[in-house]
């Protein structure tokens, strides 16, 4: 099964997002990008790829304990940004970062220690994505009305272990479904 750990935002926080996006998706050129539903939109702590169903237990039992050690802390949505000439565009975070990474940390940690093939170590980057493409893309506009906007700060209370079933129909657009296969509290205020 694809798995990945993540912070999940509550809904009142995504439905600000929703309304900046919906903005976003009326400027020039917004046809050329294929947006993410908002099902989809989470801030990726680790991602693990396809682990066995064997591992499964084990990288729970590490993720808990990850949470546990980590005091809930506030975050909200804020800015953005784009990875490969507007393939990837972004919403960007603000709030307690420093305990978001360590947060990232620990959950690639987990999927190590727990047995799962992780590839190479990349610096953590808060993201949480609205739009993809194939091609580059000239993303300067949404980026300019992104940089205005600040959503809502929220304390994060839980690491979520998430489950990406990829579309296999072949229609054009289809998005990825997400189950939670797993929650764990954070350990308490800092």
């Amino acid at each position: 099964m694809r798995l990945f750990a993540a912070v999940l935002p509550p809904q009142d926080v995504t439905d600000e997002l929703a309304s900046k996006v919906a903005e976003l998706r009326r400027l020039p050129g917004a046809s050329e990008l294929r947006w993410t539903g908002v099902p989809g939109w989470h801030f990726t702590l680790a991602f693990y790829g396809e682990v066995d169903e064997d591992l499964v237990p084990e990288l729970s039992e590490r993720l808990e304990r990850a949470a546990r050690r980590t005091p809930r802390f506030p975050l909200a949505v804020r800015g953005g940004g784009q990875f490969g000439h507007g393939r990837v565009l972004w919403a960007g975070a603000c709030g307690e970062l420093p305990a978001l990474r360590l947060l990232a940390e620990r959950a690639e940690a987990a999927g190590r220690k727990a047995g799962v093939e992780m590839g190479e170590h990349r610096r953590y980057k808060a993201h949480l994505t609205v739009a993809r493409s194939r091609e580059a893309v000239d993303v300067g506009p949404c980026l300019d009305v992104l940089d205005g906007f600040t959503g809502r700060t929220w304390t994060v209370e839980e690491l979520a272990l998430v489950r990406s079933n990829l579309p296999t129909s072949g229609v054009a657009g289809e998005q990825p479904r997400y189950e939670v296969a797993g929650r764990w509290a954070l350990g308490g205020d800092g």
